[in-house]
């Protein structure tokens, strides 16, 4: 049977009842006898497919889906559609010429790589995720050895798959990947670079990334490379998508095809910019709930995606980011879905129907970022050179006590204290990220840098390890930038998307200047993996075994508990001390091993400690067991 190649999958919500919507799907079908084209469009519409040279008038059926068939086999030909003279690639284009200008009929079975009718998804429990957010041309242009530099193969190659299996993540969340605007593939000889947030079509890998822009098939083949291999190496891939706007209004393949149904306006009849980019789509709109069901779907069982980051979840509406929810837990319940949960101005619809982060109770198994953990820690989003519990700010405690929890209800946690949150949003510690920093805003490094006047080398190490330490050991899903193992940097840009490679490269032999900084992340990581007891999973686990102790100020502290069953050690004690001195803590009578001391980890022990009274190097983690 051969795969349903689409280029314009639309819905419409008929006269009838609320409860009796029916949709239906523009698409391209092809078979080798027949290509046969939908198209969803103003029912006084003129509308037509141009195929090559061949224009097809289309004909109105019900539910203002327009169609036509072309007998014969029309594999690889070119097609776009014409709606009232504008023309498009359609909605949900699958293939397209270079730059998106053109859909491309293809069998979706020739870019299939060798093997990957036996790929599939990575099966892992929420809670057990660590998540690596890259940009494929910050991750591999400045690597010595890299064949394709700022390719989707770059991720194939076995310095990249190495790289990602010594430092223990075991999910890459890539920034956007699909076809955006921004970058002219007619011209890859120049350097360009974007994070991509500037979507053109949202189903069709960006050609950028491929080696050949040129070829329809090659850039759906190459990240078709690139998600076996990582598969291959127990790696889980995550998309970054961009719903929430389009690269702008009047060149958007949405409103070429059916104006204005996509775009929410306000009451002034202008458009609505909840997205600060000019724009925002309308995802209760039951077309473009639809689409954005469907495009999930495509990626998870086209290209065996395992997870999706939604930039601004804020700005879509909560109901259709449940049934994407449900529709990812039809095909694979492991699916990881998460977003930021605010949006960037106020939105075409009432705040309470949206998917912001106060909002998550009502989105089971959706989780978003948490800023009260990322602020408590390096200092507020709205000022670089304010700084946190790092930098020794007071009154930061308690927000990063919220963050170790997994933004859920504690007893511990007085929610009058948390920096964003009176109320926990959380019901599940595997609906939060925890993150100290990603690809927007500064980076760990930087932030530390604004936020501290001529910080040292050491002091910077120092608290840059100390909050991945924080990060790590949450009962959130943790979340990293590539290159903090490196101690990265970005020459203290604060928005980098379109900052040249000499800002946003890794530079990879900080591996060889700072052997330190990799090293502990490694050994960091490989501690959160190997004991369950740091990902609990489960609000009523959080609650039942994660204590807090007390503790003078700077200092968080917590006691994982009563592990019999759940941890091969019996008790866990962390302490985190982000004041410039060494601090004594009274944690309960016991026997220790000591696993982590001023930046060391060992699993098998630094040394012991008995007795009643721990001492904390500054600005460091000190980590006690009972094995």
């Amino acid at each position: 049977m051969k795969k349903i190649i689409g280029i314009g999958m639309a819905a419409l919500l008929t006269a009838c009842e609320p409860s009796q919507e029916i949709f239906h799907f523009d698409e391209v079908t092809y078979s080798p006898s027949e290509t046969v084209f939908r198209l969803f469009a103003p029912a006084d519409a003129i509308c037509s497919v141009v195929v090559d040279k061949d224009t097809l008038e289309m004909t109105l059926q019900p539910d203002s889906i327009w169609t036509v068939s072309m007998k014969g086999d029309q594999k690889g030909k070119t097609y776009r559609f014409l709606v009232n003279g504008q023309a498009s690639p359609g909605v949900f284009a699958k293939a397209v010429t270079v730059n998106g200008e053109n859909g491309v009929i293809v069998d979706l079975h020739d870019t299939d790589p060798e093997g990957w009718a036996d790929d599939h998804h990575v099966w892992r429990p929420l809670q057990d995720n660590i998540v690596y957010e890259l940009h494929h041309r910050d991750f591999s242009i400045a690597r010595p050895e890299a064949k394709h530099p700022g390719k989707f193969l770059a991720l194939t190659e076995p310095w990249a798959i190495r790289h990602l299996q010594e430092l223990g993540v075991n999910a890459v969340h890539i920034l956007p990947s699909y076809d955006y605007g921004s970058v002219d593939e007619t011209r890859m000889d120049e350097p360009q670079y974007n994070w991509g947030y500037d979507p053109v079509n949202y189903n069709v890998p960006e050609g950028g990334y491929s080696t050949d822009p040129y070829d329809p098939l090659c850039r759906i083949r190459e990240f078709k490379q690139m998600v076996q291999a990582l598969h291959q190496a127990g790696i889980s891939v995550i998309l970054d998508v961009v719903y929430n706007h389009t690269y702008d209004i009047e060149h958007s393949n949405f409103q070429r095809t059916y104006p204005d149904y996509y775009y929410r306006k306000t009451t002034d009849g202008s458009y609505s910019n909840g997205s600060g980019c000019g724009n925002e789509t309308a995802s209760e709109q039951p077309m473009m709930r639809k689409f954005m069901i469907e495009s999930v779907r495509y990626w998870i069982n086209e290209y065996h995606i395992d997870g999706f980051r939604f930039d601004l979840m804020g700005v879509h509406d909560i109901e259709t980011m449940n049934a994407i929810r449900q529709m990812a837990d039809e095909i694979n319940p492991d699916i990881l879905i998460y977003g930021e949960g605010w949006s960037a101005g106020p939105c075409g619809l009432p705040n309470e129907q949206l998917g912001m982060k106060a909002h998550i109770p009502q989105m089971p198994r959706i989780a978003a970022f948490s800023d009260e953990i990322r602020d408590a820690l390096r200092g507020p989003f709205s000022d670089d050179t304010k700084g946190g519990w790092l930098a020794g700010v007071p009154d930061c405690e308690e927000s990063l006590k919220y963050g170790i929890v997994g933004a859920i209800a504690h007893p511990q946690v007085d929610m009058s204290k948390v920096n964003y949150s009176k109320e926990p949003w959380a019901t599940e510690p595997t609906q939060m990220m925890s993150y100290v920093s990603c690809h927007d805003d500064m980076c760990l490094v930087d932030r530390l840098k604004a936020s501290i006047p001529n910080i040292k080398s050491e002091e910077l190490i120092r608290l840059d390890l100390l909050a991945q330490t924080a990060v790590m050991t949450s009962q959130g899903i943790p979340f990293m930038l590539s290159g903090e193992e490196l101690l990265r940097d970005k020459k203290g840009v604060h928005n980098s998307f379109e900052s040249p490679d000499s800002i946003n490269h890794l530079e990879w032999s900080n591996i060889q200047r700072y052997p330190q900084v990799s090293d502990y992340y490694k050994r960091l990581i490989a501690l959160r993996t190997h004991h369950p007891a740091f990902r609990l999973g489960s609000a009523d686990l959080v609650r039942k075994h994660l204590e807090f102790l007390e503790v003078p100020r700077q200092v968080v502290a917590f006691r994982l508990k009563d592990l019999k069953g759940i941890d091969r050690w019996q008790e866990i004690i962390v302490l985190l001390n982000a004041d410039k001195k060494a601090l004594q803590v009274t944690i309960p009578q016991g026997k220790y091993t000591v696993v982590c001391q001023n930046g060391h980890i060992d699993e098998q022990g630094l040394g012991t400690l008995q007795g009643r009274t721990a001492t904390v190097a500054p600005q460091s983690a000190l980590i006690l067991t009972i094995q």
